[in-house]
């Protein structure tokens, strides 16, 4: 619970509600991104570095929105920039050197000038989760300026608005 002037409003806690709808919560049909551990991914214990846990993130975001059209050339070509705002991440269990593991991200939220997205990383047989995590991110022209997307590019916000109401649907 919050309280905002005199208003209490609830805002629930989102680590939690996301291990809680972890396992396998992920979109029904959704497409894992793939990822091989690579050696100079790993530690001299041969487990994976913390911050490499962001950059699969990032990779299997830009494969999800390539594979839905929405790929990043496509969208900087027509003046739009993607910036990171923030990026978080829960450890749950180590992945080591020579794995692969399974990569889900779905777009969580949007508003228009802001969206979200949350991350599983499970085991190849999908009985380990080994992260979660959000990153969000907003919309600015080439000067770095807030863009609507709405008016700039209807089809981009009807895809993340799509998603993100997808994403509530499921609840």
């Amino acid at each position: 619970v919050r309280t905002t002037g005199r208003v209490q409003e609830h805002v629930p806690d989102w680590r939690m509600m996301m291990e809680q709808n972890a396992q396998n919560s992920h979109a029904k049909g959704a497409q894992p991104y793939l990822h091989e551990v690579q050696y100079y991914e790993t530690d001299g214990m041969r487990i994976v570095h913390h911050s490499n846990y962001i950059r699969w993130f990032e990779e299997a975001r830009l494969a999800a929105l390539k594979k839905d059209g929405m790929d990043y050339d496509r969208m900087e070509e027509e003046g739009i920039i993607i910036p990171v705002l923030s990026a978080s991440c829960e450890y749950k269990m180590a992945v080591h050197y020579g794995e692969t593991v399974k990569i889900y991200s779905e777009i969580d939220s949007f508003n228009g000038l802001r969206f979200g997205v949350r991350y599983q990383i499970y085991d190849m047989e999908e009985k380990v989760l080994h992260a979660i995590g959000t990153t969000t991110h907003c919309f600015l022209d080439r000067n770095m300026k807030p863009l609507n997307v709405k008016r700039h590019a209807p089809e981009v916000y009807q895809y993340f608005q799509a998603k993100a109401d997808a994403y509530d649907n499921k609840f």
